[in-house]
């Protein structure tokens, strides 16, 4: 059978089309770069015709599909959660423990990602959306995006292991840098980090390779974003203005 030529993308300037990869991102399906790489690929129909070209714009009557699995291009959902004690930073847990996506489920019908990660005893501030373009950038070191965490030791740190992290560690992945590090109490046993690293567990491992065990670790702040009026175990949406200075920093 003949193969029809791809329809060329609608040359509007009408605000009810949209491009196609933030059609397939906002679906929370990927970023807009991989979107680009779907498309090209051929993984893309509208309206049950291959789409392969860049740029290409649909309509909210039109019928988007990844392979066989139909896209709903919903709106952008941006939840901070106060992230409790013993949940799971993903979508989904084989060992059926609870996961951040209980903790917001009432939030928002689309279907919302962790942006990063916090593991299952640290506590705070935790972003989760479905734009998954603001994710990626948000989660790239170029982003460099700050973060203060509250630290509790198991001991009092020592002068000189408090000296060597300001100065930076070398861990088995690399050189550790943090961006400013202060003791918040007497007993120097509870501390405060701001660091803009995003490596797995860099804080534990951080004060681990000097004999320090972790006891608590609480994510205060991320980028602009504060647990102010926010309950542990609780969400709010995150304001227009908030999105805007994500993506201004991002």
């Amino acid at each position: 059978m003949k193969k029809l030529p791809e329809k060329a993308p609608p040359k509007s300037t009408n605000a009810s089309y949209t491009r196609l990869n933030k059609w397939i991102s906002n679906a929370g399906v990927c970023a807009r770069r991989e979107a680009d790489a779907l498309i090209q690929a051929g993984h893309i129909t509208v309206n049950g015709q291959k789409i392969t070209t860049l740029g290409y714009q649909v309509r909210p009557s039109d019928m988007v599909k990844y392979r066989t699995k139909v896209l709903k291009a919903d709106k952008p959902v941006y939840i901070l959660l106060n992230k409790p004690k013993d949940c799971i930073s993903t979508v989904h847990d084989p060992q059926g423990r609870r996961t951040v996506l209980d903790l917001v489920r009432s939030a928002s019908q689309t279907r919302v990602y962790p942006v990063g990660r916090l593991d299952r005893h640290t506590t705070g501030l935790l972003l989760l959306s479905n734009d998954g373009q603001l994710a990626q950038k948000l989660a790239h070191p170029a982003s460099q995006i700050k973060k203060i965490y509250q630290v509790g030791l198991d001991k009092p740190i020592q002068a000189a292991d408090f000296e060597a992290i300001q100065a930076g560690l070398v861990l088995e992945d690399g050189v550790a840098q943090v961006d400013k590090l202060a003791v918040v109490a007497a007993d120097r046993k509870n501390l405060g980090i701001a660091i803009h690293m995003g490596k797995n567990r860099i804080i534990r491992r951080l004060f681990e390779h000097l004999g320090y065990q972790v006891v608590k670790l609480d994510r205060v702040l991320y980028a602009n974003l504060t647990k102010k009026a926010l309950p542990r175990g609780k969400w709010r949406l995150l304001t227009d203005r908030e999105v805007k200075y994500l993506k201004y920093l991002a």
